[in-house]
């Protein structure tokens, strides 16, 4: 158990260094020398845990996406949480740039130099989180809360939208914008579900403090 979590303990600490490097000079200015340098260990060591560099940026992505989908996953499952109020929470929760590490994150993977680590974290979010999504949904539809043949590939388009647009790197907005892009995906959003029309508004509502007043 011992070698087991010294080998643990080691594969963090080089991907805490390849974190920090890739932060700073990006993903295609470190070199592996770097890395090494960085941790203070053999090249052996460090391939015995990593085939490549491209292998130490697809286990920080998966650090990554443990930590954004955990939060999804715990509100999905919050049976004491209304359906519709769920579907708006658990988007929300992946709003990258909404403060914390997350907001650390995104900084760096946001650079030019780390696009594919950028365009990798997209990929995994839509994968990972339109099946929970969609779990709601079909809790929604069996309640009569939303009327949908295809509630998988509702959540799929939602979440590649939320994904992209509301992604400053792809389209760059004014606060204003912003605003009548959210009351338009939500307003969408019901209709793709079936939803009664307001439901879901009503809910952004609640988080938003009224900011959609006077845009019906």
């Amino acid at each position: 158990m011992r070698v087991v979590k010294e080998a643990e303990e080691r594969k963090n600490e080089i991907l805490d260094a390849a974190d920090e490097l890739f932060g700073q000079k990006g993903f295609d200015g470190t070199s592996t020398n770097d890395i090494l340098e960085k941790v203070g260990i053999a090249r052996g060591t460090l391939y015995y845990h990593f085939k490549s560099k491209e292998d130490i940026m697809d286990a920080l992505i998966e650090r990554y996406n443990v930590r954004m989908l955990g939060a999804a996953k715990e509100i999905a499952a919050d049976q004491s949480i209304p359906v519709v109020e769920r579907v708006i929470r658990t988007v929300m929760a992946l709003n990258l740039s909404s403060g914390g590490s997350n907001e650390e994150i995104m900084e760096h993977i946001h650079k030019p130099q780390n696009a594919l680590m950028h365009q990798k974290i997209q990929k995994s979010i839509i994968a990972g989180v339109t099946p929970i999504l969609t779990e709601i949904v079909r809790e929604g539809i069996e309640q009569g809360l939303f009327e949908t043949p295809f509630p998988y590939e509702c959540m799929e388009m939602a979440v590649i939208y939320a994904n992209t647009v509301f992604d400053d790197d792809f389209v760059p907005m004014t606060d204003e914008e912003r605003m009548q892009r959210v009351l338009a995906f939500i307003a969408n959003l019901e209709r793709m579900l079936g939803a009664q029309s307001g439901s879901l508004m009503e809910v952004i509502r609640m988080f938003g403090g009224g900011e959609a007043e006077g845009h019906e």
